[in-house]
């Protein structure tokens, strides 16, 4: 992601701001609801309030999208949102898009990753981790395929509304999205099964997301923003991590050779740790431009990031991690609540 520091706004690309507070906090506040509702649909179908899954079904393809990791999708978006109303930037429209595209990548990712590991075997029946679609025959193959196809034609349909604001030079950085998304896990060199997994993570979930929704805002680009854009990678590949993590001997079994199952149980452990507390740590360089709320806000996550991971070591192994993953989502959007406020208020 190179961009240059300052960019000529082109006079086609329309300019209309929203610099009302109150409007903002409104759609700030929509955003944490939608979020939390999406939690809590999802928790009832772990929990057994939704038991009877009919293959193919609504609660299947539910399932399948995997509601819990937008959190994931939504805090890139949401940092860089903040980062342009402080600036004086912030466009509705773009700002939505840019949610519907990055909650539709995720949605196809996990499609992906679904049909891949069931292929390759991964998705073994001593998996610890959530129930998989496509190994519990909740979805058939050929129509995980056809679903795959049409997220992907979605969320490349409604990006291309992005070209209107931003330009052609989007269009690049789409199509890398795309790419990435289907080799994370697919063939002929499937990332995540050669330990470059966390990279794409602080890169297709940090410095893409984070820069480009400042930048199709702004048309600008600065240390604030590759500031955030770092932070919000490292904080959201906890999620990997405590995936990875409890994964590590079926991992090594199946052949996927993560960076825990490289690197062993004890890096994995102080790996899930750092990454949560330098996340935090960065945005004390907010203070060199006086925003004390970006700085210390974030601090805040140190304690539930903190008490996840005791318990995570205490736990070790086993099913039981599946708690921490929960938990780990959470922790990630308080991240980037607190940090948005600063950005946005600070």
């Amino acid at each position: 992601m190179f961009l240059p520091t300052k960019i000529k706004r082109n006079n086609h690309i329309p300019n209309k701001t929203c610099s009302n507070p109150h409007a903002f906090q409104g759609y700030f506040t929509h955003c944490i609801q939608t979020s939390i509702s999406l939690f809590y649909i999802y928790s009832q179908i772990e929990t057994g309030l939704m038991t009877t899954i009919k293959q193919n079904s609504v609660k299947a393809w539910l399932l399948a999208a995997r509601p819990k990791t937008l959190a994931g999708a939504a805090v890139p978006v949401l940092l860089g949102t903040a980062l342009a109303y402080a600036d004086g930037h912030f466009l509705w429209v773009p700002t939505l898009v840019c949610f519907a595209f990055a909650f539709l990548m995720q949605i196809v990712a996990n499609f992906i990753n679904d049909l891949f590991d069931f292929l390759k075997g991964s998705d073994r029946p001593d998996r610890l981790g959530p129930k998989r679609a496509c190994a519990q025959g909740w979805i058939t193959i050929p129509a995980l395929k056809k679903g795959i196809i049409l997220t992907m034609a979605l969320a490349c349909a409604i990006g291309c509304i992005l070209l209107y604001y931003a330009g052609w030079q989007l269009i690049p950085i789409g199509l890398v999205c795309v790419l990435a998304a289907y080799l994370y896990t697919g063939d002929p060199y499937p990332l995540a099964y050669h330990g470059w997994g966390d990279l794409l993570v602080f890169i297709f979930f940090g410095l893409i997301p984070v820069g480009y929704t400042y930048y199709i805002q702004a048309h600008t680009w600065s240390w604030q923003v590759l500031l955030a854009a770092t932070a919000c990678g490292l904080v959201i590949d906890t999620l990997l991590v405590v995936n990875n993590y409890r994964d590590r001997d079926t991992d090594a079994t199946s052949g996927k050779r993560t960076i825990i199952v490289l690197l062993g149980e004890s890096f994995g452990r102080y790996f899930y740790w750092g990454l949560g507390t330098v996340a935090s740590l960065l945005c004390l360089f907010y203070l060199l431009e006086h925003n004390i709320l970006a700085a210390l806000l974030p601090q805040l996550y140190l304690i539930p990031h903190t008490l996840t991971w005791r318990k995570m070591v205490q736990i070790h192994q086993g099913k039981a991690l599946n708690a921490i993953l929960g938990e780990t989502s959470r922790n990630i959007l308080l991240f980037g609540v607190l940090t948005a406020i600063g950005l946005a208020f600070g």
